[in-house]
């Protein structure tokens, strides 16, 4: 698999979900591993220790609505989320997740996406195949550039890269 492919699982999410939804404030000063032990806690308990490594978050519209705070895209990316997929985004959240390296791909109707459903995300063309179902589905496409700051783990790790060629 190629390192813009990516391929889990589906976990499903409606509509509107915040930022105090996908990381509880009251972790907000713990350690990174134990706010991604707290991820989605308030929309599915339980989610962070059922995710496996690499699994997608789908959602509906309006995904990390709420705080700028990065602690959110944090819950995320330490709950080893391996992209979300939303029908729309809060621009600052979206913004965030590609600072701290997790990737995300908007859809204009996520529903043919179900739990549990495993599907192969192509970061670079924007494709989504529900390998389930045999669906093949168009979604935003990350360019290139934004694709690097991602692959290398954020914009952090990206900028000590390019800063030390």
């Amino acid at each position: 698999m190629s390192q813009n492919k990516l391929r889990g699982r589906v976990w499903r999410f409606g509509d509107d979900i915040n930022t105090d939804i996908i990381s509880p404030a009251e972790y907000m000063d713990q350690s990174y591993e134990v706010i991604g032990g707290h991820a989605m806690e308030r929309a599915m308990p339980g989610f962070a220790q059922a995710i496996a490594p690499g699994d997608f978050i789908v959602a509906g519209s309006n995904f990390g609505s709420g705080s700028s705070r990065e602690t959110a895209q944090i819950a995320l990316k330490y709950a080893v989320v391996g992209a979300v997929v939303a029908q729309s985004f809060a621009r600052i959240f979206f913004r965030n997740c590609i600072n701290v390296g997790v990737p995300v791909l908007t859809l204009e109707d996520t529903a043919p996406l179900n739990q549990g459903d495993e599907i192969e995300i192509d970061l670079l063309e924007g494709v989504i195949e529900n390998r389930t179902t045999g669906q093949i589905l168009q979604g935003s496409k990350l360019p290139e550039h934004v694709l690097a700051i991602v692959r290398c783990g954020g914009l952090k790790e990206y900028l000590k890269m390019y800063m030390n060629q």
